[in-house]
């Protein structure tokens, strides 16, 4: 008999594995159906206890039994048939079991004649057992219908187990939870059903604890949770079930608590910016917003939100920081300006006692530009000025594998609702591609990607899907040689393949770099001139890489323009004088011009100038060139 039984209790266990056992988390509103739910598994199971120690399988009066079965309106036999289509037989006289418990609470009703008091009354004061309260029954007493107390409340129900539950901590972290229960006469197959609830903090507390959930119902005495959270207060109470009903609830048991330490929050997910508000000043105030889990093992305390603007054309400035609370999904962010790139960073926060525990950032990055209509673009013919004062050209940037650049342009026509950027260069310092590129984009400003080194490019902008014929804007730009950029990243750049044969040595070089300024309301134009000293046997020059930069002294270091203060360009071979304004007054200039060659770069060759101290025309370094020349390059630039 010991055997027989054993084998129904590893019967019941693998049938309740295939699919009965909930090892989740129920709300409070759902555990007394839950208690309906496992008398129906054991009535069902009670049906097969001959047949589940020979051949454990699925049955199919367990189905309605699931929490997953939703008892829809209408007749069980149509939800069976829809499971079942063959046979459903046992499938329909289960779910109407389990329709009639949820409705008829347990117990049998007293004798009408025994009734008294407002039980007595001649009314209708009730329909079903669902609209009395407590335990109470809708029972009749002669005359009419009210809510008594039933007898035989617990009539074949199995006793409550003893109310000690013992905890064992795995070392896995699994928490082991079993109880033992009271000697049971029925025959019939018991389940337990297992609730358990929890509090945040560093002491236990019912008042602060969440609802009562069903983490499992299982036929044995014992439980392993994986679930269990560090910096959680848990207790536990078990109800043992069959198909009789229930006695209820042991006791709360003890508090427990993980011996494990808890683990800082995860980075917080989905940020992103969810409004965005342009001043008329050309400030911006951005929401952003993130989301973070339910499921922590202690709450976050605060989030710490840093920013600062992430585009290469603009001077780089401090971050600025910003603590929010811990139950904030979203923060604004003021003062931004236009047109701008930003990058931001959020870390959660919680504590545990006194000790923080940090997340890992999230990092995110976002542009301050206003969006147009989504609209397809059309056509518009194009008429290209030589040069436009509405574009702006930031410095060329290495990332991502490849040389960018960022162009922006002002907003003529608020009609335009899409633009057209197409850039190619001009000439190289290298036999490289003169493919023609281009894009869509409903920005105001455009990255273009994959550009070569040691070249001059020509952009052109043409706003489509404008009434009319729109103009376009197209400027010029130079690129670095990979050299230079290579000089300023920490992490090497692949700026040609490896070659077996060595390139032979480049002698050609710049010298008598020469320069003259002029001066007009204050601002600085200066002329840089050089010539070339060709060796023997003569190299073929094919440009120049010139680089100019201002020398900071200490009196200007703390009184710096918001422009470029440095600039590198290739110039054709043609061209050896360089034309630059918007220089300084009493400032100090490098200029350095490496000779280019179609077998390499020539050494470089510097010089120091400095250009007046007043507004009255001076001419220094007077460079040995004719009239007609110096008026033709200056009409040039």
């Amino acid at each position: 008999m010991r055997d027989a039984l054993a084998g129904l209790c590893i019967g019941i266990i693998l049938l309740l594995n295939s699919g009965f056992v909930v090892m989740r988390r129920q709300d409070s509103s759902s555990a007394l159906g839950s208690i309906f739910r496992t008398r129906c598994a054991a009535r069902c199971l009670s049906l097969h206890s001959t047949r589940i120690a020979l051949s454990p399988r699925h049955f199919q009066c367990l189905e309605p039994c699931k929490d997953s079965w939703e008892l829809k309106d209408g007749p069980c036999r149509d939800l069976c048939e829809q499971a079942f289509p063959k046979r459903h037989g046992e499938c329909v006289t289960s779910c109407e079991f389990l329709r009639s418990v949820m409705v008829v609470k347990q117990g049998d009703c007293p004798a009408p004649e025994r009734a008294s008091g407002f039980a007595a009354a001649c009314v209708e004061g009730c329909e079903e057992d669902g609209e009395c309260s407590a335990q109470k029954k809708c029972c009749p007493n002669g005359c009419g219908h009210t809510c008594q107390s039933p007898k035989n409340l617990y009539r074949g129900a199995p006793m409550k187990p003893r109310k000690e539950l013992v905890f064992e901590e795995l070392e896995s972290g699994v928490l082991e939870v079993h109880w033992s229960s009271k000697f049971n006469v029925s025959a019939e197959p018991v389940l337990n059903v297992l609730q358990r609830r929890w509090n945040y903090g560093i002491h236990p507390s019912e008042d602060g604890a969440t609802e009562w959930q069903v983490v499992a119902r299982t036929s044995e005495e014992r439980v392993w949770l994986t679930d269990i959270r560090p910096g959680r207060w848990y207790q536990f109470r078990v109800a043992a079930v069959n198909v009789h009903g229930t006695r209820g609830y042991t006791t709360p048991s003890r508090h427990f608590r993980s011996s494990k330490d808890p683990a800082p929050p995860p980075a917080p997910s989905e940020l992103h910016v969810s409004d965005m508000t342009f001043g008329a000043d050309f400030s911006v105030s951005v929401r952003l917003s993130w989301s973070m889990s339910a499921d922590l093992d202690i709450p976050v305390n605060h989030y710490k939100l840093s920013w600062s603007c992430s585009d290469h054309t603009v001077p780089s400035k401090l971050k600025r920081r910003q603590t929010t609370n811990g139950d904030s999904t979203y923060a604004e962010l003021d003062d931004l300006r236009e047109n701008r790139s930003y990058t931001v960073e959020l870390q959660a926060v919680s504590y545990w006692g006194q000790v923080p525990l940090k997340s890992s950032k999230a990092i995110f990055q976002f542009t301050t530009s206003q969006r147009q209509s989504d609209l397809e673009p059309t056509e518009s013919p194009i008429f290209i000025k030589p040069q436009s004062d509405l574009l702006d050209v930031g410095t060329p940037f290495y990332q991502d594998g490849q040389l960018q650049v960022r162009v922006y342009w002002k907003k003529k026509d608020p009609t335009v609702n899409r633009y057209r950027v197409q850039w190619s260069p001009e000439f190289c310092s290298h036999n490289g591609s003169r493919t023609q590129e281009k894009l869509i984009t409903q920005e105001n400003f455009a990255s273009l990607p994959g550009l070569q080194f040691s070249c001059k490019y020509q952009v052109i902008i043409q706003p489509v899907g404008s009434k009319g014929k729109a103009q376009a804007e197209s400027t010029t730009f130079y690129t670095p040689s990979c050299a230079t950029i290579q000089s300023k990243s920490p992490k090497p750049i692949p700026c040609s393949t490896v070659s077996a044969v060595v390139p032979p040595k480049v002698l050609v070089k710049a010298e008598n770099l020469t320069a003259a300024f002029s001066i007009y309301m204050g601002n600085v134009t200066g002329l840089f001139s050089w010539v070339v000293v060709m060796p023997q046997p003569p190299q073929q020059v094919t440009g120049y890489q010139v680089t100019w930069a201002e020398v900071i002294t200490e009196s200007r270091r703390n009184n710096l323009p918001n422009s470029l203060i440095s600039q590198s360009q290739i110039l054709p071979p043609e061209h050896n004088i360089l034309v630059v304004s918007g220089l300084q007054l009493a400032s100090l200039y490098r200029l350095e011009v490496q000779v280019i060659t179609a077998a390499g770069q020539g050494p470089a060759t510097s010089r120091t100038f400095q250009t007046p101290a007043h507004s009255k025309p001076v001419l220094h370094y007077k460079p040995r060139i004719k009239k007609h020349h110096l008026r033709s390059v200056i009409e040039r630039h």
